[in-house]
């Protein structure tokens, strides 16, 4: 493995390929891939099944899934359902119990004043929110017999705050008893061709901050007690791989550009599109009726 594998990235598909084809191999590491030729999105399913496996990807052992949608940028309305669509069946394939209604506790992590890091409150401005209505009237209000209860919590930012979101997000499960919570960040990235291009979905958790080595408390079955599913979009960029791709140096020599990240000029329509196309995933995900 050579300094490439350094550069800090969230992405379990990008830590992969990090691995040099000698080692293609890697015991305990499983890659299926697919492509839908209609809505161009490749998916790519990494599962990491072993310890060795996790300490190779530096990944916690579990299932991550990839969707690399080039149109997910474009102001095409047909290709964000398309795109959704997708997405919305990859959450169920990941959802324990999808058949079970479940209270389900939606957290949309990151700075809402940052717009590289405020996809996770922008996603669930816009999500559809239950669980107050049926606890008062029951599903009837909704003319539905099968429903989850969806709740949602935007923890802010410590600076802000004084807490760890983690903890927050441990305050409100002892109130209110999910049995499940799917966190949405935003992520980082190594391939500028990722950025604000892929969707990832893991059950493994999250580590706010850690693909720009911001280290937070972890939001993980292990730290929570119940199951978390994480979502995450690229939308930044380390900066020194961008320059050593074009100069074709390591980053690990650009050490003057450690710790400085870049986004696209355009990412606040960006973050609105793609928060728009998480949203309507995860409530069609969420849906029973």
């Amino acid at each position: 493995m050579d300094s490439w594998s350094t550069v800090r990235t969230d992405l379990a598909l990008e830590a992969r390929e990090s691995i040099e084809e000698t080692e293609n191999s890697l015991h305990g590491v499983t890659v299926e891939e697919d492509y839908d030729e209609t809505s161009d999105v490749r998916i790519t399913k990494v599962m990491i099944e072993t310890k060795n496996g996790a300490k190779a990807l530096g990944k916690p052992m579990g299932t991550y899934i990839t969707l690399e949608a080039p149109n997910m940028t474009e102001p095409e309305e047909d290709f964000h359902q398309e795109i959704s669509e997708i997405l919305a069946r990859e959450i169920k394939s990941v959802l324990p119990q999808p058949d079970k209604e479940q209270s389900i506790l939606v957290v949309g992590l990151g700075n809402r004043e940052v717009t590289a890091d405020s996809l996770g409150p922008n996603v669930v401005d816009n999500l559809f929110v239950n669980r107050h209505i049926v606890m008062e009237y029951g599903k009837v209000a909704y003319n539905c017999s099968k429903m989850h209860l969806v709740s949602t919590l935007i923890p802010g930012v410590m600076a802000k705050t004084g807490m760890e979101s983690a903890e927050i997000i441990k305050g409100v499960i002892g109130e209110t008893k999910p049995d499940l919570v799917i966190a949405i960040d935003a992520l980082a990235a190594r391939s500028t061709k990722r950025l604000n291009r892929t969707i990832q979905i893991t059950n493994t958790g999250i580590h706010p901050g850690s693909g720009v080595g911001n280290h937070r408390n972890a939001i993980t079955q292990e730290s929570l007690r119940i199951p978390v599913l994480a979502l995450g979009v690229p939308t930044v960029v380390d900066a020194a791989t961008i320059v050593g791709d074009a100069m074709g140096e390591r980053p690990a020599t650009l050490k003057e550009l450690n710790n400085m990240y870049v986004t696209t000029k355009d990412v606040d329509l960006q973050i609105k599109q793609i928060s728009h196309i998480l949203c309507d995933g995860i409530n069609k995900a969420l849906d029973f009726c």
